[in-house]
């Protein structure tokens, strides 16, 4: 569980930790690690890793597979947004938008599939968004890279399945986390409006009226678990559905 700590991998952890499973998880911060595997009798591994860091992948793979000796799942989470216009992006923006959200889960999907090809089983999850597979205003370094993610999961898809691997993603809408509190922020920055404002207009664009939650993006995500012939699907998640 890559990108475990916080938002929606502190959910999905939780989930996986609640049906009993055995989970490594991967956060740059052991301290938020610690507060989800408190209390816990699973046998869990924690990790921490800038996921961004070169070999950081292959590191990470490299201490399941010594640890356990396989790895049945592996669910990609870690990323975030920024959030200004084109020419207001930074070469340092669109590079860290690139390497956190698209380059970094090709590593750690490069560095996994070897292992699963060996048992001929396995199921990597990928949490992209909304922006993925729709342009979003103000957000062009996070929209690419979501896009290309979503490339990779549909080719992984495509070249894995022989192999008894599936690939999918959730692609959420805005989700009540602090990388979407972050973008309000500069929103209302950005306009001048408050930030209740900001949210309020957002929201009431959305379907269902409202952000989506944490748990939510878990529910989905975990749908694909025991699912073992569905690859391939870019599972768009918005409120209300």
């Amino acid at each position: 569980m890559v990108g475990a700590g916080r938002g929606i991998g502190r959910s999905i952890s939780t989930a996986l930790l609640d049906l009993g499973h055995d989970v490594a998880l991967c956060s740059r911060t052991r301290s938020d690690l610690e507060l989800i595997t408190a209390g816990r009798s699973n046998k869990t591994l924690l990790i921490t890793a800038d996921v961004t860091a070169g070999g950081s992948g292959e590191s990470v793979i490299s201490q399941v597979i010594n640890a356990w000796g396989a790895i049945d799942v592996l669910i990609l989470n870690a990323g975030d947004g920024v959030s200004a216009p084109i020419d207001k992006t930074t070469d340092e923006m669109w590079d860290h938008m690139l390497d956190l959200n698209l380059s970094a889960p090709f590593r750690f999907m490069r560095a996994a599939v070897p292992h699963m090809k060996e048992k001929k089983s396995g199921k990597i999850i990928v949490i992209a968004s909304k922006a993925g597979l729709v342009g979003e205003a103000n957000v062009a370094a996070y929209t690419s890279a979501k896009h290309g993610v979503v490339g990779l999961v549909r080719a992984a898809a495509s070249e894995l399945k022989r192999y008894g691997i599936t690939v999918n993603a959730v692609c959420p809408d805005f989700v009540d986390t602090p990388m979407t509190q972050r973008t309000l922020q500069a929103a209302a920055e950005r306009t001048g409006k408050g930030i209740d404002e900001v949210k309020a207009g957002l929201e009431s664009k959305l379907i269902g009226g409202r952000l989506l939650t944490s748990d939510e993006v878990a529910e989905a995500a975990i749908s694909f678990l025991n699912d073992e012939e569905t690859t391939g699907v870019t599972q768009l998640l918005e409120g209300g559905q």
